[in-house]
């Protein structure tokens, strides 16, 4: 007994270096496996944005640095492979509508997520409501925009436009417009409505005084989600063009087309990453930062 118990501290000891070497290799098989995923996910977009500026892009590997496919993707004028392209901007066009139709569906998704994501939590059994609206979520693009196509044009032969792109970005966006604002509405005190009722405020004044300064981030979120998923948004935007293009759908369509130029692709592709980021360093500083 005497030597077990003079034996028992080094035990003890030696079980708490191998837990302690085990610890460390697992904290650093979890920082390998993370970096390896963010390797996965940004090394092929900063890869493609090397490549914009890089002389021979089509190689796969960097050359001479040059800007010349940002030159010719602001003037329109340039070569590919020796030989001219057309020198208008034709670009723009999908630029605009992509903007356009973002804007539209940013304000949408705040107002609806508003509307919505302030009630749910209100419901008692509010399981049911919320998967109805978080159904879009689950069915692939492709297969929604057909739907839709075919039940807007076939079967209440409405003409596609602006409109059906707008619905379509906006059925898409919704899901994660609702997600976010109900992050923010899930925490809303209902007893500061019920102090401000005590104290005389009317239905409007509780509303735009109390709830909205405390929704402010998840509105603002809603926003930005609305903004960023109709910008990118392609699987819809193939079945409710009519005959226009968004700039996602442009950029595709050129990517597959014969006389086209893919540096000016990779280019294009390049700021719309810059945009998105920057506009997510805004959302955060804007509609996440804290009070002071």
């Amino acid at each position: 007994m005497m030597v077990r118990a003079g034996h028992a501290p080094v035990v003890a000891a030696s079980m708490s270096l191998r837990d302690r070497i085990a610890e460390n290799w697992s904290a650093w098989g979890s920082a390998a496996l993370g970096l390896t995923v963010l390797a996965i996910i940004y090394f092929p977009i900063l890869w493609l944005m090397i490549l914009s500026v890089s002389g021979e892009p089509l190689t796969g590997f960097p050359g001479d640095w040059t800007l010349r496919w940002y030159d010719d993707m602001i003037y329109g004028s340039g070569q590919r492979e020796g030989e001219a392209y057309g020198g208008n901007f034709r670009i723009l066009k999908p630029l605009l509508l992509s903007l356009l139709l973002a804007v539209i569906t940013s304000i949408a998704c705040m107002l609806a997520g508003l509307g919505v994501g302030s009630v749910l939590p209100r419901i008692r059994r509010r399981g049911p409501f919320l998967m109805s609206f978080l159904m879009p979520l689950m069915v692939p693009g492709i297969v929604a925009g057909m739907s839709i196509f075919l039940f807007f044009r076939i079967g209440l032969h409405f003409k596609m436009g602006l409109w059906s792109l707008a619905l379509a970005h906006f059925i898409w966006a919704f899901p994660f417009a609702l997600l976010a604002m109900m992050v923010v509405a899930s925490r809303f005190d209902q007893r500061l409505l019920e102090a401000a009722s005590d104290l005389g405020a009317s239905r409007w004044k509780r509303f735009w005084q109390v709830e909205v300064p405390i929704l402010k981030p998840g509105i603002f979120a809603a926003g930005f989600f609305g903004f960023l998923l109709s910008f990118n948004e392609l699987p819809f935007s193939i079945f409710m063009r009519a005959g226009q293009a968004t700039l996602p759908l442009y950029l595709w369509i050129q990517s597959g087309a014969h006389n086209t130029s893919v540096p000016l692709i990779f280019a294009m592709s390049t700021l719309i990453t810059i945009a998105s980021i920057f506009l997510t360093f805004i959302a955060i500083r804007v509609g996440f930062s804290e009070k002071k």
